[in-house]
């Protein structure tokens, strides 16, 4: 009988956020909600604006691209709904399937619109993956380095091991895939070779195609500097003055960790990572936690009208079972006359 493991990920979260408050106390938890300001925080709603148009834009190139039908207003929709489900329920990522599930319902292809959302989140990883490793190289970070933590540069060679590893994975997979095809008789092998095929299928027509790879990369890199820069404004808010140019590697690193769907709503590996690399940087580490702490609550206003979204489209099931209701009146009527 297989468990249900979704309790560790909410876990994983907890016992970041514990280790933060048990090694630098509640204070920069606490200093994040008293500088809050109104500024910043429309500063972020008007950022999160554009990066949730361009992130629907990305998803509508890959759904389209996968043959499936998605309009650019009801990306946008699903979208502020899908930030709202992240920031407010564990893992981080139920807003995602959530919006997969619908958009493959309504298209009649649940495997489809699944795995629309699948490859227009991972080509944001990537692209997210391919700028962070440049800015590291380029940029210089630590400035003041705090002494027994490492430089956040380091995380290059992490990284290099982590996809080493996955291409090792993948490889051995194909490898296998093959060779109990050419047999013929591993049911197993059947299955990973038809997931294969449909992963190649989707990448060559989903993202790689002339008319799909160019925006879905454009649409990407917006969506990275506009999630930076909202990083920069919540540092400033929190009191952080290190240059701009200090500041752009720190965020994308907590970037990357945020696409971790090890959290509570969000929370956890953002904080955590923030914690390390102001260490690392010199900028100090309850500085690191009170600028993640307030991003996350910049996050949670910005997505508020994922709230109306929800609200607008409960009415609008609502109307459509009334009307289903009143056209089978008559018809129940007849039959009892």
């Amino acid at each position: 009988m297989q468990r249900d493991r979704s309790w560790v990920s909410p876990l994983v979260g907890l016992c970041i956020v514990a280790l933060l408050v048990q090694r630098l106390g509640a204070g920069p938890f606490l200093d994040a909600l008293h500088r809050l300001d109104a500024p910043s925080v429309a500063a972020a709603a008007a950022i999160a604006v554009l990066t949730t148009v361009c992130g629907a834009w990305r998803w509508v190139l890959v759904a389209r691209g996968l043959g499936a039908r998605l309009s650019l207003p009801a990306a946008v929709a699903a979208s502020y709904r899908s930030q709202l489900l992240n920031v407010t329920l564990p893992g981080g990522v139920l807003g995602d399937v959530d919006r997969g599930v619908r958009h493959g319902r309504s298209g009649g292809d649940l495997g489809r619109g699944l795995r629309s959302v699948v490859w227009e989140r991972t080509a944001g990883q990537v692209v997210l993956a391919v700028l962070t490793a440049g800015v590291l190289l380029v940029v210089p970070v630590a400035a003041g380095r705090t002494p027994g933590l490492p430089e956040p540069t380091e995380v290059l060679s992490v990284v290099a091991l982590v996809v080493g590893a996955l291409g090792l994975v993948l490889a051995s997979v194909c490898a296998w895939a093959w060779a109990a095809a050419r047999r013929g008789h591993h049911r197993a092998a059947d299955r990973t070779v038809r997931l294969l095929r449909t992963a190649g299928a989707d990448l060559r027509a989903g993202l790689l195609a002339r008319h799909t790879w160019p925006g879905v990369v454009g649409s990407s890199t917006v969506v990275v500097l506009g999630h930076a820069a909202t990083f920069v404004v919540a540092a400033r808010a929190a009191g952080v003055t290190a240059p701009v140019t200090q500041l752009l590697p720190l965020a994308l690193v907590v970037l990357v960790a945020m696409g971790i769907p090890l959290n509570v709503a969000g929370w956890g590996p953002r904080e955590g990572a923030a914690a390390w690399v102001f260490g690392a940087a010199g900028l100090g580490a309850a500085g690191g936690v009170t600028t993640a702490v307030v991003y996350g609550v910049m996050a949670l206003v910005s997505s508020l009208p994922g709230a109306a979204v929800v609200v607008l489209s409960r009415r609008d099931r609502s109307r459509a079972a009334r009307s289903r209701a009143e056209r089978l009146v008559p018809v129940g009527g007849a039959a009892r006359g």
